[in-house]
């Protein structure tokens, strides 16, 4: 059976390449609002991060956010994004866990 493609996507921060399953999309919708997308459907521009805390904290000193999203950041913005990516960070690792098994299992 012929091998399906992996998407590929690059961290905003750290700049490097990794399966698109393994990043978590931060989206700017099409109103403006910037949140955590888990689902990776949100309609919006997208920016990709690793799920490690200093490519999250990384990514708000070199305000990679701005330029990805291709929109002015706000401070707010970064503290609920924060909150937010701490409190995704368990069920991301959890998904990505369940994600390896099944590549396992074929």
């Amino acid at each position: 059976m012929k091998q399906r493609k992996v998407p590929l996507r690059k961290c905003v921060a750290c700049q490097e390449m990794m399966p698109k399953k393994a990043l978590i999309r931060i989206v700017r919708s099409p109103e403006g609002e910037v949140s955590i997308d888990l689902t990776g459907k949100k309609s919006g521009r997208g920016a990709y991060l690793c799920g490690k805390t200093a490519c999250f904290k990384l990514a708000h000193k070199s305000r990679a956010l701005d330029r990805a999203l291709k929109a002015p950041v706000g401070a707010e913005v970064y503290e609920q994004l924060a909150r937010d990516f701490l409190a995704v960070e368990d069920e991301f690792l959890a998904a990505q866990a369940r994600a390896e098994e099944e590549d396992e299992d074929e």
